[in-house]
Parts: C-alpha cells; structure tokens; sequence
C-alpha cells in the first residue's frame, strides 16, 4: 500500500503534504478551538505544531486536504502505522478547518481513505484522545467499533482505540 497517492471525490483532494505546506495549515492549526478536545491541546501553538507537522513529514504518509470547490486548503490527515502482516493501517492525525465542521467534508475525505485503504488492508485502526468527543462520534458514525483505552507514554495521555473492519464497511 502507497501511503501517500493522491485521492479526490467531488468535494476533497487528498495531495502528499510537503515541508512547503506549513504555514498554509499552520494558518488553520493555529485556532485554539481546533484543538481544545485533543490530548496535547497546545497544538495552536506554533512551536508545538511544528513538532507534530515535521513528525507527518518524516512519516511520508500526510496529506493536505483540498476544497475542490474553492482549490482552499482546509486541514490535514495521515495514514501510519501500516501492518502489512496484520493487513491493518491508522488513520489519524486529522484536523479540519472549523467552518468546514458539521459539513460533509470531514466524511469524504475518511470515505476516500478508507476505500483506497481497504484494497490492501482488512482493518483500519483509529487512535483518539479519550476526550475528544467529536472525533469519537466521527468514527462511530463510520461504523467503527471501540475497542480498548490505552495510555500514550510520549503524551502522558489516555487514547482510545477503534477498529473498523473491511467486513463491516458500508461507504
């Protein structure tokens, strides 16, 4: 599996994130309400951002998301965590321009990722802060199934897990 191919839909493109891309996404990261429910809620921070942005990069697995209808860029997402013995992928590291909230746009783009995923992989594994609400309910609304909490020793901080299966999959 690819962890960067260029995906699009009527309503997203998913481009390879690049090193120039930082401060058109840093513009969008740096809304504190972004990431007021996320564990490492200081990501609105330019210093902070940066870690996580170089991190994306160094994966080779980031993407910028596109308005097709505007060619605006509106957030960022990533594969990682391939297993190819497991035949499993992650999905994460989202975050999405809050205009584009409660519209859509968050779901084309998880519908465009998990299709393209599920051609080599049978699971898609999501991580998310315990506390993070709305990208618990997002992943629910997917059809993915809570699976187990764990605690993140680089952040010090509870995650969730959810699996969703090929097999439980409905686009």
């Amino acid at each position: 599996m690819h962890l960067q191919p260029t995906l699009s839909n009527d309503l997203v493109q998913l481009v390879p994130l690049s090193e120039n891309d930082f401060e058109e996404l840093y513009h969008i990261a740096s809304d504190e309400l972004v990431w007021e429910q996320h564990p490492e809620s200081d990501r609105y921070k330019k210093e902070i951002f940066y870690k996580l942005f170089i991190k994306i990069i160094d994966f080779h697995s980031g993407f910028k998301i596109i308005d097709i209808k505007t060619n605006n860029v509106i957030g960022k997402t990533s594969f990682y965590d391939l297993n190819e013995t497991d035949k499993s992928v992650a999905i994460g590291y989202t975050f999405i321009d809050r205009k584009y909230w409660g519209t859509p746009y968050n779901r084309s783009v998880k519908n465009l990722m998990i299709n393209y995923a599920f051609k080599f992989v049978d699971t898609i594994i999501f991580h998310i802060g315990e506390s993070n609400f709305r990208s618990r309910k997002a992943v629910e609304k997917l059809g993915a199934i809570l699976l187990d909490k764990v605690l993140i020793s680089e952040t010090q901080k509870t995650h969730v897990i959810y699996k969703l299966d090929k097999n439980n999959w409905i686009s």
